[in-house]
């Protein structure tokens, strides 16, 4: 009874474990691959991610080692198909190593998340603010782009989100932005949001 109890435990524990890995959709692949690598590490069973599959030889046996290798290797791959959309999975060869499996996802999901990168970045340093909705709206909506790209490594500074957001202002905050640029203290973002609003509402 004990030992059922235990393995009932450590299931529920592999599932919990498993559904905590975020689905990967093709503009996610950094987090996703991240996600799988730490859970399976805490797992113990990212043996097959991080070495060769053992061989025997004529002078030593290996069969231990083979058998736990290829456990980790059916268990690394299952856990991956789990959490990729269902939709991408036929596009993906699966083969039979899963090394070989995440480098294959890599191929196929690392340029959408450059084509991805690429396109918010176009987006954010295009937007120019037009007057025709709530500026505090407009800045938060730059703040969520820039959310999305650190969210795939490409993380842009607070002090770098300011200016940018400063520079998308149309020409009637011109002496707005020269009395930032001539103070010495910077603004957070929340400070800006709060300034925008004030000289908005002046205007």
């Amino acid at each position: 009874m004990g030992t059922l109890t235990v393995s009932v435990a450590s299931a529920a524990n592999v599932s919990v474990q498993v559904n905590n890995i975020l689905m990967l959709n093709g503009t996610n692949f950094k987090v996703w691959k991240e996600a799988v690598e730490i859970v399976l590490g805490c797992m113990d069973l990212d043996l097959a991610l991080r070495t060769k599959q053992p061989t025997s030889t004529p002078e030593a046996s290996n069969e231990v080692k083979i058998e736990k290798w290829g456990c980790s290797n059916q268990m690394c791959i299952m856990i991956m198909k789990h959490s990729i959309l269902e939709a991408f999975r036929a596009s993906i060869f699966e083969g039979e190593n899963a090394k070989k499996f995440i480098e294959e996802i890599e191929q196929y999901f690392g340029k959408n998340e450059k084509a991805e990168t690429s396109n918010l970045l176009a987006k954010l340093i295009s937007m120019k603010y037009k007057g025709k909705r709530n500026i505090r709206e407009y800045t938060m909506e730059m703040s969520n782009l820039a959310s999305k790209l650190k969210a795939l490594k490409l993380e842009l500074g607070e002090d770098m989100l300011v200016h940018l957001v400063l520079i998308s202002l149309p020409a009637h905050f011109g002496q707005f932005k020269v009395s930032y640029n001539t103070q010495k203290d910077k603004w957070s973002l929340n400070e800006l949001i709060s300034h925008c609003v004030q000289e908005e509402e002046r205007l």
